[in-house]
């Protein structure tokens, strides 16, 4: 069955034409084959050895650098994605209850407070050290700590 290699996607002709790989570059040309025969020579061998080295490093770095072109921008585009599922389907999403709602909120105003605290000089932070303890009625029960 004869199909056209654009449309299959585990082709060269398809990551070609689709840009998953790259098209024009001066390394490509180098694996080329070449159909004439060419005598033996030791020292054209050594150099054409540590040229087909040099250019598969070269090739290597560029297609990294494509790769990272290509996939720049994709984490955004997945949280944007992300973000859009979530919206559309917030329904789905279990309701937070009040009172971990205001927990939450506290969480969040302690640290401005420990911070307002640590803003004080260190004498009047030494007289306000005060330990609560849960008594076991139910109460509170303020200790001073020294």
């Amino acid at each position: 069955m004869k199909r056209n290699p654009r449309k299959l996607k585990w082709t060269k002709a398809f990551r070609k034409s689709a840009g998953k790989e790259m098209i024009v570059d001066s390394t490509l040309t180098f694996a080329a084959r070449r159909n004439v025969p060419v005598r033996y020579n030791r020292d054209l061998v050594a150099t054409t050895l540590k040229a087909m080295q040099r250019v598969s490093e070269i090739r290597a770095k560029r297609e990294r650098v494509f790769y990272k072109n290509r996939m720049a921008g994709n984490k955004e585009r997945t949280k944007a994605a992300d973000r859009k599922l979530v919206a559309e389907n917030e329904h789905l999403l279990p309701r937070v209850r009040a009172s971990e709602r205001m927990a939450a909120e506290v969480a969040e105003e302690a640290p401005m407070e420990a911070q307002m605290v640590e803003a004080l000089p260190q004498k009047t932070r030494q007289k306000q050290k005060v330990k609560q303890r849960l008594l076991v009625a139910g109460g509170v029960e303020a200790m001073d700590v020294d």
